[in-house]
């Protein structure tokens, strides 16, 4: 099974209620095994709440076993769409839409290709990228957090550290929350602020076309819009 999927469809107060089937569903496919995880989950459990329509569903595809800690952009590109053609998963190709979630740190300085591969995930599908990681997309769930950790600061953001990592977002992050993001699973509750981490998201890039060099995320983008369709049946 190299793919769980974490859906709260169909999660109904009482058995009585007639059972419908979604008019599209959005597949979430990460390359984080744990932050993502935490974070998307609680999203999806949140689904109500933020006033998506009831006929439009999320899930999150998890990988599972020696696929767990598939990261690189180009092999979940590959696992995705692998993925998509198993009629386990579910996915109509006629509706469903499936969004690539994965980190822009990568293309910075030691892989090329990235324009090409956001122009094969668009082809079909939805590419969420944030740049350098993550946990800047949760830093912003945080109010204020723009203004006071984030602006005037984006080089920081884009330096690696002694082991040539970009941790900058992830040490701010643990500074604010007092979490270890890959860690601990209550990260995921920073979800319950999404609105805000859509409005401030506003405020930095947002076109991951134009990602290069710039502290970016267009993961509130997807989620506003997902927030506003409404599906005509």
């Amino acid at each position: 099974m190299p793919v769980h999927t974490y859906t709260n469809w169909n999660s109904r107060p009482s058995d009585q209620v007639e059972q419908i089937e979604p008019f599209r569903k959005y597949f979430f496919i990460c390359e984080g095994a744990n932050t993502e995880t935490f974070y998307f989950r609680r999203l999806i459990d949140l689904r109500k709440q933020l006033g998506i329509h009831p006929l439009i569903d999320i899930r999150l595809w998890e990988k599972t076993d020696e696929d767990r800690n598939l990261s690189f952009a180009k092999n979940l590109v590959a696992f995705a769409e692998k993925q998509k053609h198993n009629p386990e998963n579910e996915f109509d190709y006629e509706r469903d839409k499936m969004v690539i979630v994965f980190d822009g740190d990568i293309f910075e300085d030691k892989v090329q290709g990235y324009e090409e591969l956001i122009t094969q995930i668009e082809n079909t599908d939805i590419a969420g990228v944030t740049n350098p990681g993550f946990e800047l997309f949760l830093l912003l769930h945080i109010e204020g957090s723009y203004e006071g950790r984030i602006k005037g600061h984006e080089a920081d953001f884009l330096n690696v550290d002694e082991d040539g990592k970009y941790s900058y977002a992830y040490n701010v992050l643990r500074d604010l929350t007092g979490m270890n993001a890959k860690k601990n699973p209550e990260i995921g509750k920073l979800a319950d602020n999404v609105l805000i981490a859509i409005s401030q998201e506003k405020r930095i890039n947002q076109d991951i076309h134009d990602l290069k060099g710039k502290v970016s995320s267009n993961i509130g983008k997807i989620i506003e819009e997902i927030v506003n369709e409404k599906p005509s049946t």
